[in-house]
């Protein structure tokens, strides 16, 4: 009864509230895709997987985009309040992260398109991450206002590395990359003290704990493009990628009873992350260990991503999002 009347209450008109972290899915979609790339390239896995996977991402993408200019066009002010909200504001970042991710997936197919979304891509999100960090800066907020979505517009620059390696020069590749290691730094210490000092997340943000996985991951991937060097610095950042890793999953009781929200996504690109950096580090290594790890860490980023996108759709058919928080 109670499931029918919240049903009835929900606006005819849902794009209103598309969230701007629907793009999430596409950064969830896109990792996978590239982890069965490099399943192809090192391990010499089908690759009809990752064809299928490029072809969701990139629809999902334009699709996402499509809604979300509408949602620009009819509902300005709605995306004006999502662009000055406290915790929302940290998910545009999702958007240009998509086109660099999607420019990496490209990258050995068509160089063409991997450029211009590594172009779009890398000036959108040196944007968010002004804004965002202005944002900060400019507006009184909270401890409760923390969380590891922050991370997405300022550490989510170590992709662009990545993505842009060959495309232009070295110098601005390191630009990006000193931003995210910095405030990699800066924000865990943020987010590490409000886990630990202040209230627990409310059970929609639990999942974003698993983005602690991702910036070292990302950060070990981005530092072997630019160097090439499997050193020390190398070893702590994937090290500690795999840290985060077994300490969510030693969590596993704080998300098995969490109710689905559109923030479950926050599962899936982090996975990918680390599955990534281990495929990475079982090609430069040669070690056996690294090899398991890979085909185990595929399999449950493969198991998560598809859980995550058969409930968003059965909440989506339920009209259970896009609807007024």
């Amino acid at each position: 009864m109670q499931v029918q009347e919240s049903i009835k209450s929900i606006p005819s008109n849902r794009l209103q509230f598309f969230p701007i972290m629907m793009f999430a899915t596409i950064m969830g979609l896109g990792g996978l895709t590239l982890v069965y790339e490099r399943l192809n390239t090192i391990f010499s896995f089908p690759n009809y997987l990752a064809l299928f996977m490029l072809g969701i991402s990139t629809f999902l993408f334009f699709l996402v985009l499509i809604f979300y200019i509408l949602k620009l066009i009819k509902y300005k002010d709605e995306v004006k309040k999502e662009f000055s909200h406290p915790i929302r504001v940290n998910f545009f970042a999702a958007f240009s992260i998509s086109m660099l991710i999607l420019s990496i997936d490209y990258r050995h197919y068509y160089t063409n398109v991997s450029e211009l979304f590594f172009i779009f891509g890398a000036i959108f999100h040196i944007f968010f991450t002004y804004y965002t960090i202005r944002f900060w800066i400019n507006n009184n907020l909270e401890m409760q206002h923390s969380n590891p979505a922050w991370f997405i517009p300022i550490v989510g620059n170590l992709i662009v590395p990545i993505a842009g390696k060959g495309f232009v020069d070295d110098s601005i590749l390191y630009f990006y990359f000193s931003i995210g290691i910095f405030f990699w730094i800066i924000l865990f210490s943020i987010i590490l003290n409000r886990i630990i000092f202040h209230n627990q997340f409310a059970p929609k943000f639990m999942p974003t704990l698993f983005i602690l996985i991702a910036p070292p991951s990302i950060g070990f991937i981005s530092y072997i493009k630019l160097t090439g060097s499997l050193d020390f610095f190398a070893q702590i950042l994937f090290n500690l990628g795999l840290f985060f890793t077994i300490l969510v999953f030693v969590m596993y009781k704080n998300f098995v009873k969490i109710k689905f929200f559109i923030s479950w996504w926050a599962f899936t690109f982090p996975m990918a992350a680390v599955t990534l950096s281990t495929i990475l580090m079982y090609e430069l290594t040669q070690k056996g260990i690294y090899s398991i790890f890979s085909y185990v860490l595929t399999f449950i980023t493969t198991i998560i991503v598809l859980l995550v996108a058969i409930q968003t759709i059965k909440h989506m058919q339920k009209k259970e999002i896009c609807i007024m928080e």
